[in-house]
């Protein structure tokens, strides 16, 4: 399994896109502006798209990635997401105003987008592929997901905060590598906790929830572009000092639009 880096920013600015990641070459995790580097065949080769939420920066190339090819598709794009996920892009994208509601588009028979709700908890088998839908603690309706082909699994946290039950998860499951967000520095750390984000200081007690028997790759996604090179310095330390409990450095690296993870 192939999973192609998008998009992996907290926000805009050159070079950096906003969160979107492409498994294999049929499905994406999220459509945020990363979407927009895919050529026309490689939107048309998508089928089915897993939204962790409804902020703009995870869905905001969603509607013009349909526009751009859905004309040329012979099955509605299909897209999955919790009930409120799909509430709030019926209601304030797809809605005719906004955008067009091609979920009726050019007709209720066949329409070039369909949606499908998924559940916290609830595993799906779909094109080769397991998808879990994981827990996540954000402002809005969220999950994360876990991903695999088979063998050991790719895991993404969404948008979250404290969330002691994904580790719980975490901890049952073979993860091959960790996907986590860290969107704000320390000294925001008042905003990340209203938010409902991460910050170094917070990340370094959730990820001691990990069992340590455990060892994969943990990539840092999210960051504001204004602030990556503090939030990455703050980890560093933050993981040069180990708790009594833990001998060994987690195996901590940033996430960089264009990457290509294999698995």
């Amino acid at each position: 399994m192939r999973i192609r880096v998008l998009g992996c920013s907290g926000a805009i600015a050159k070079d950096c896109r906003t969160t979107s990641f492409l498994v294999d070459d049929d499905m994406l995790i999220d459509a945020g502006t990363g979407v927009g580097d895919l050529s026309l065949e490689e939107m048309r080769k998508v089928g089915r798209v897993f939204l962790t939420h409804s902020h703009l920066d995870h869905v905001a190339a969603l509607p013009l990635m349909v526009d751009a090819v859905a004309s040329t598709r012979t099955t509605p794009l299909q897209i999955y997401a919790l009930a409120g996920t799909i509430q709030a892009l019926k209601a304030h994208i797809f809605n005719d105003v906004i955008w067009p509601d091609f979920s009726q588009i050019p007709s209720r028979q066949a329409p070039f987008i369909s949606f499908h709700e998924v559940t916290t908890g609830q595993t799906l088998q779909l094109g080769g592929k397991q998808i879990e839908v994981l827990p996540a603690v954000h402002t809005v309706p969220a999950v994360g997901y876990a991903v695999s082909a088979g063998r050991r699994c790719w895991v993404f946290s969404g948008d979250t905060e404290r969330n002691p039950a994904f580790w719980t998860r975490i901890n049952q499951l073979d993860v091959a590598m960790l996907v986590i967000e860290t969107a704000f520095s320390n000294r925001e750390s008042d905003l990340a906790n209203r938010s409902l984000h991460l910050s170094p200081r917070i990340l370094a007690s959730e990820l001691d929830f990990i069992d340590p028997q455990k060892r994969f790759p943990i990539y840092i996604t999210h960051t504001k572009p204004a602030e990556t090179d503090l939030i990455m310095e703050e980890i560093r330390r933050f993981d040069q000092t180990l708790p009594a409990s833990r001998h060994v450095p987690h195996d901590i690296r940033w996430l960089r639009a264009g990457q290509e993870l294999e698995i």
